[in-house]
């Protein structure tokens, strides 16, 4: 049987300005100008500029807004808004849609200029196919990952050409031969060798020819640094040995990189955020915003409003759209300038805060004076959540008079020295590389003779720390860290 009940939930919904505040804080400063501009492009009531105070607009210096006013029509509002009123506010892409920026192509891309190659060699129409297929299955470094097995099915299936492993292999090395050098290569020895080939046949010497014995022989004593078994086996001197080594060092482990290619995705750029001065010895901090536009609110938008509306605020029926898309559009200019202005100001909330803490450091520049310092440390300076402190220092800079610094660089634990002090994780860090960096490489330390070292520099750490540091810092092992 059922029965009503009225029955109360306390539950939190999050404001659509806060859930735009929280993405915008996340961005760094070159992905806020794209936004900016992504915005501009789609909101027509969104555009460059100052707000006008009511002083321009009584005195006639508003002179752009009366252009603005005349250039807009309410028909070109109506021609927008061919949809029904009820989904003016819904983002018309699912998660599921595709969309694809389309790529400039500013230059002649890798598989191109193969392309280009392959056309200038006399090659039958069957291989010059073969090879096409080839080309196309090779990845940016240069390398064709794929097995040739795989591949012999995948041209019976897809095109109906029946082939052996041996005629591709033989097709596979006419690409070998190819620009850049090493390019095809089914590995990295593989790449290795064919560029020792090429150049042992333009340049011939004792020390390319020993470096190609070793790649071929001994790849997996030589990626180990296990140079004593390979100078053994070979009967090389000490001298032969790193003239050979110093050969294969000088090779191209992704040959692909070398060519341009527009269809791989820039590395994302460094703009610092922040701008931080010392004037008169304080410190004077300041954000970023050379390239970051004023918005503003197109007026004219609100006037086509009033104008379409009669005294009592009654609009007619065909124009019932036109006016819900300005309304719209209209919201959404002021709540992302809104987001924007939150944005800006939580950002020199946290850098003020963040200086405020480390501003020994920040003044002398000496990295021993980087205090151990973590989120909750700003969080309670700000009055502001964790979680909003973590968004503000992910992938933000700062420029300062000593360098440009990631802000996650200042955050760090503690450990406390034989007399009790508190330092920073990061002061053992850096007197780690530094030790790392002075060693002798022919001998190089052993994670225990990091420990006395450290430990002789007044910073106690057990040897699995130093094993953690030195992972955190993409510091190999002692063998590997070896050189001739």
């Amino acid at each position: 049987m059922l029965k009503q009940r009225i029955q109360q939930k306390l539950s939190q919904k999050i404001n659509p300005l806060q859930i735009q505040l929280i993405k915008l804080l996340e961005l760094p400063t070159f992905k806020l100008e794209q936004r900016i501009k992504e915005e501009l492009e789609k909101n027509p009531v969104l555009e460059e500029g100052h707000e006008y105070s009511e002083d321009e607009i009584a005195s006639g210096d508003d002179k752009d807004y009366e252009a603005d006013l005349k250039d807009i029509s309410i028909d070109e509002i109506v021609n927008q808004t061919d949809s029904p009123s009820y989904k003016l506010s819904t983002n018309n892409y699912s998660k599921d849609d595709k969309r694809e920026d389309i790529p400039f192509a500013g230059a002649t891309s890798f598989r191109e200029s193969l392309l280009t190659q392959l056309g200038l060699r006399n090659l039958s129409d069957r291989e010059k196919a073969f090879a096409e297929y080839l080309i196309g299955n090779i990845d940016n470094d240069g390398y064709l990952r794929r097995d040739l097995e795989a591949i012999v099915d995948d041209l019976a299936f897809t095109t109906g050409i029946d082939t052996t492993e041996e005629e591709l292999i033989r097709i596979l090395e006419i690409i070998q031969d190819f620009e850049p050098i090493g390019v095809g290569a089914r590995n990295l020895r593989e790449c290795l060798m064919i560029q020792l080939r090429k150049k042992n046949k333009l340049h011939p010497s004792e020390a390319r020819e020993n470096a190609y014995k070793i790649l071929r022989h001994t790849f997996d004593e030589f990626t180990r640094k296990h140079y004593e078994k390979i100078q053994r086996k070979f009967k090389l001197t000490n001298d032969g040995i790193k003239l050979a080594i110093d050969e294969i060092i000088k090779l191209n482990p992704k040959p692909g990189g070398t060519s341009s290619e527009p269809y791989v995705k820039a590395a994302d750029k460094i703009i610092p955020d922040f701008i931080l001065e010392i004037s008169d010895g304080e410190l004077e901090l300041s954000l970023n915003s050379r390239n970051i536009p004023e918005l503003k609110i197109n007026r004219s938008y609100l006037d086509i409003i009033e104008d379409i509306q009669d005294n009592n605020g009654n609009v007619s029926k065909e124009k019932k759209d036109a006016v819900a898309f300005v309304k719209y559009k209209l919201n959404s200019a002021k709540s992302f300038i809104d987001a924007i202005k939150q944005r800006q100001q939580t950002l020199m909330f946290t850098m003020t805060a963040i200086i405020q803490l480390q501003e020994e450091y920040f003044l002398t520049g000496d990295l021993s004076k980087l205090k151990p310092m973590i989120l909750k440390d700003v969080a309670e300076i700000t009055k502001l959540d964790v979680s909003t402190i973590s968004r503000v220092s992910n992938s933000k800079y700062i420029q300062t008079w000593f360098g440009i610094f990631s802000l996650k660089e200042f955050f760090s634990g503690s450990m406390q020295t034989e007399t009790g002090e508190e330092i920073s994780t990061n002061e053992v860090k850096n007197a780690l590389q530094e030790v790392i960096d002075s060693e002798d490489k022919s001998k190089p330390l052993t994670d225990d003779e990091l420990v006395e070292i450290l430990s002789n520099k007044n910073y106690k750490i057990a040897r699995r720390t130093v094993a953690k540091y030195r992972g955190q810092l993409n510091i190999p092992v002692a063998r590997l860290r070896k050189e001739l």
